[in-house]
């Protein structure tokens, strides 16, 4: 019988920037990409000249799949229900409970 070996765990999560603009994305290391996303190097074009930026919500996906696709539809959401899913966090656990070095996200359900 074989183990089924589980693979990295997917977020999908909410930065405010510095201009009060939300960026939306993905990843399987919050951490690690909070820092790209700060220091400019890798992270996305349109967060790069709107630094520091700072995590407002994320969830864990199952999956890659599953993480784009909540990506795309909260991207669809208007700002007011966008700011409501922002309130639904609780910021002890954005503070935290981010990804301490390990490839994985922290365990968090979509509300």
């Amino acid at each position: 019988m074989h183990e089924k070996t589980t693979g990295p765990q997917w977020c999908t999560y909410i930065v405010s920037c510095a201009d009060n603009t939300f960026y939306t994305g993905i990843t399987n290391n919050l951490r690690r990409r909070l820092d790209q996303h700060n220091q400019g190097c890798a992270g996305a074009k349109y967060t790069r000249s709107r630094r520091p930026v700072r995590l407002v919500y994320y969830e864990k996906a199952a999956d890659r799949s599953t993480a784009s696709k909540r990506e795309h539809a909260i991207k669809k959401l208007s700002l007011a229900d966008k700011t409501t899913l922002i309130a639904s966090a609780k910021p002890a656990l954005l503070e935290n409970e981010i990804c301490s070095g390990e490839n994985q996200c922290p365990t968090r359900t979509t509300p």
